[in-house]
Order: structure tokens, then sequence, then C-alpha cells
């Protein structure tokens, strides 16, 4: 009934004719529920592949500077240094407890309490480089500089716990062979790391293209954006957020299947036999549909 709904018509209440009397004939118009008409017209027009092509852009640069913050953090955090430790648990606890939403409003409207930003010699008037404020942080960059940081508290918290997930006993054994910490950490605990690390950062990947969407709260023309702009001159409402929501729900599929085999090549370590790709699924059911017919015909044949 659900996919019915999806694919049915509805009547508009006026009638089409053709031919004349007395052999003329009417018939009721009818329109898609969910007007597809409507979605097909849009959905490769230039205003909403530049809306995609801005978020696709957003969300990679927000998650590549989010997770170099978050990797940074992750090892503050795990520091002996009480200086260095306590300032990575402030920037978590600050940007998970606050709304993304809320940071993009407060990084757009930044210059009314920065009006400048400067880079010089504190508390004296020597100054090598300043942009003001209302320039630099147009409504690209508010948003970028939003979600990235945002980004950078949770994949610290990833990072971190990926981290400590390795045994103690390797740093241990890092150590007694001689390797600084520095070594150790790019060396050994990384890369056994990521088996960790690695779902929950696609899941950051994929929630990261869903929540850019925010961004068109600052007339940032990303896929929702786009899609808003259309919608407020052609009042075609459904449609048009239909069409947002497709190309969402297309992208996030492609990094589901990429999550997926990055996911595979990380755990064959762990895993004696390693998950079946969608491909060698369709072929085991397809040798198992087979063999059950097989089975079936050789049993009728013997009866």
């Amino acid at each position: 009934m659900f996919v019915h709904t999806i694919f049915s018509k509805l009547p508009t209440g006026q009638y089409a004719c053709s031919g004349a009397k007395p052999s003329r004939i009417c018939h009721a118009k009818t329109e898609w529920r969910f007007s597809w008409d409507i979605i097909r017209h849009y959905f490769f027009t230039s205003e909403i592949l530049h809306g995609v092509a801005l978020t696709l852009l957003l969300t990679v640069l927000a998650m590549v500077i989010g997770i170099v913050i978050g990797l940074v953090v992750a090892v503050m955090r795990l520091s002996p240094n009480r200086l260095l430790s306590a300032t990575a648990w402030t920037y978590t606890w600050f940007f998970r407890g606050t709304p993304v939403y809320v940071q993009i409003l407060l990084w757009y409207n930044i210059s009314a309490i920065y009006p400048q930003f400067s880079l010089g010699v504190p508390f004296t008037s020597i100054t090598f480089w300043h942009v003001s404020a209302v320039t630099f942080f147009d409504p690209f960059r508010a948003a970028l500089v939003a979600l990235a940081l945002n980004e950078g508290a949770y994949m610290s918290e990833i990072a971190r716990a990926g981290i400590i997930s390795v045994d103690e006993g390797q740093i241990e054994a890092a150590s007694a062979i001689g390797l600084t910490r520095r070594q150790t950490l790019g060396l050994v605990v990384v890369p056994q790391a990521m088996r960790v690390i690695i779902p929950p950062t696609g899941n950051e990947i994929i929630s990261m293209l869903k929540t850019s969407s925010l961004a068109s709260a600052i007339s940032v023309v990303e896929t929702l954006g786009a899609a808003t702009n259309i919608y407020s001159a052609n009042y075609e409402v459904i449609p048009l957020l239909l069409t947002a929501s497709l190309w969402y729900l297309f992208w996030t599929t492609v990094l589901s299947g990429g999550q997926f085999y990055v996911e595979r090549y990380f755990a064959r370590g762990s895993l004696r036999t390693p998950p079946l790709t969608p491909l060698q699924r369709l072929r085991h059911d397809a040798r198992g549909i087979a063999g059950k017919f097989r089975t079936t015909r050789g049993l009728e044949v013997a009866r």
C-alpha cells in the first residue's frame, strides 16, 4: 500500500475531452500524488546540481579539517601534560555541548564580537596580518568553520576510543625496542586503532552530508538551499523537498557502500572470514536458489 501511494495518481477535478459530438469522449485528469513530473523536471537543473556540488565540497572540507583537529585533540587528551589534556577537554566540552545550528549562526555573526582578526605581537600595536570579520566569514566560510570545529570535537572522542582500544602491551613492546612516543603512535597504535575508528568515522561522514543542510539558514546555496530558493518562487514545496531528499539519499547510499569496503579492508586482521561483498552475496544467493531448484526437480523425478 505504501508503494502504491508513492506511485499513485489522484483526480484533479478537471476533465479533458476529445472528439466532436456525438462521439466526444471525456475523461478525468489525474496528477501524481508525489509530483514525480515536477521532480523529474528539477532534478538535474543547474541550480540543484550546483547545490549538490556545494554540499559535497562542504562535506569533504569539513570532514578533512575535523578529522585532523580530532586526531590532534585526541592525542592532547591522552597526554600526561595537564595543560594539553585540560585544553583538549575544554574544547570537546564546548563544541559537543552546544548545537551545531547555534555554532553556525554564531560564526556567521562573529563580527559583532570581533570586528577584525589580526596576527601580530600580543598587547602591542605590531600587526603582521589582519582581516575584517565580515569580509572573511562569508556564509560558506562561516558554515565550514562551524561544521569543522564541531566535527573535530566528535572525532577526538572517536580517535581517543580507537587509541585506548589498543592493548597496552603493544605500547610497552614498542618502548622496549626503542621507539619514541611519536613512532609508537604512528607505527603501532594508529594502524591497530583504525579498525575501531573507521566505522564511526564513516557514520560521521554520512551525518556531515546531512548536517550541511543547516548551512542554508545563513544563505549557503547547497542542496536544500537551492531547493528552497526554487520553491520560494514557484510554491512547489513538496516536490522540491523530495528532490533534495533524493539527492541526499543517493549520496548517502554511495558513502555507505564505500564505508562497507573500507571497513572490510581494515577488518582483515581481526576476522577469519571477511564479510561478503554485495556481488558475492548475490552470487551466493543465486547458487542457493539454483541448488534448491535442482533438489526439487530431482525429488519430482524420483517420485
